[in-house]
């Protein structure tokens, strides 16, 4: 069901502090609407206040393992979207209670106030049945969604980049430290990378009603590239040379156990699962334009932004193309 996003309107982001959330929040702020942030710290979501005028953005605390805090967040609200996600589990932040759990008690919330607008990020890749626990814990997480608000959109995005990306800047950073780059699975994974801000249109247009209600859009960018193509575009960036070496799917699990130790992990095991599988929009969603261009959204390519963040990743930092 759509709304008419301008002042009358309050929209309920969770997690709309994060990367994908700061887009969310500036191009929702732009079409006038009242926004309320559900966070856990809303002491650290001041960053937001200047994306949009005084008032409109207001930040509240939730958290997605405690239900009643998720239900107080939604009152009063005209439409939520669920942006909570996490890439690895550490301490309390487990698949199945920010995926599955959360994204339950977000979709109930929802339904107990009457809220019959809410779009739930998820991603490309979600499978019950996947060998990943980040995939499985996603599919159940898009199942609650389901079965308590069937007319809900579920927006599946590849990999995400930008300027405040866990991906080109990740690989970045390795290739500052490491003389080389390890290719996982021989570098052959198929990726579709889709810009942040691309995404913060799909869910716009969600909420604007332009998404088939109860539909799962799958959403990527126009170049599908290999792990190894994704390191030759952050060499190329950030003037680096490396030498690549293929690591197979079982070497690189072997020490990813190891890595995933650490308490900022630059690789785990069901990371190194979820490479062993393509990152693509599927045909069948081509096939229905439950697209970006099924949107009318023209994706813009990692080319044409990621240089300008990589910048950063060269031997003398931003200044190295000045001489001198």
């Amino acid at each position: 069901m759509a709304i008419r996003l301008d002042s009358s309107s309050l929209v309920t982001i969770y997690g709309g502090s994060g990367f994908v959330g700061r887009h969310v929040v500036q191009a929702l702020a732009r079409t006038g609407c009242r926004l309320r942030i559900a966070v856990r710290r809303p002491d650290l979501a001041g960053h937001l206040q200047p994306l949009g005028s005084v008032g409109q953005i207001h930040a509240v605390q939730a958290n997605l393992r405690y239900p009643d805090s998720v239900d107080r967040a939604a009152a009063g609200a005209d439409a939520l979207v669920n942006l909570v996600g996490i890439l690895y589990e550490g301490g309390k932040q487990r698949f199945d209670k920010v995926h599955e759990l959360g994204a339950g008690s977000v979709a109930r919330a929802a339904k107990s106030n009457g809220v019959s607008t809410l779009v739930h990020v998820s991603a490309i890749g979600a499978d019950a049945k996947s060998p990943a626990h980040y995939a499985r814990s996603k599919a159940a997480g898009e199942k609650a969604v389901m079965k308590a608000v069937p007319g809900a959109t579920i927006v599946r995005p590849s990999v995400v980049f930008g300027p405040e990306d866990q991906f080109f800047n990740r690989f970045a950073a390795l290739a500052r430290m490491a003389p080389v780059l390890p290719l996982i699975g021989g570098g052959k994974t198929k990726f579709q990378p889709v810009y942040v801000g691309d995404v913060a249109k799909t869910v716009v247009a969600a909420l604007q009603g332009r998404c088939k209600p109860g539909a799962i859009y799958e959403i990527g960018g126009p170049e599908i590239v290999t792990l190894r193509d994704i390191f030759k575009k952050v060499l190329h960036h950030s003037g680096r040379r490396r030498i690549f070496v293929p690591v197979p799917f079982w070497a690189a699990r072997m020490e990813a156990f190891f890595l995933q130790m650490l308490p900022n992990p630059i690789l785990t095991v069901d990371q190194v699962r979820l490479l062993e599988q393509d990152n693509l929009v599927s045909p069948m969603a081509y096939r229905e334009k439950r697209t970006l261009k099924g949107l009318g959204i023209d994706p813009i390519p990692a080319d044409a932004v990621i240089g300008e963040y990589l910048e950063r990743f060269r031997a003398r930092g931003e200044f190295a193309a000045m001489g001198g």
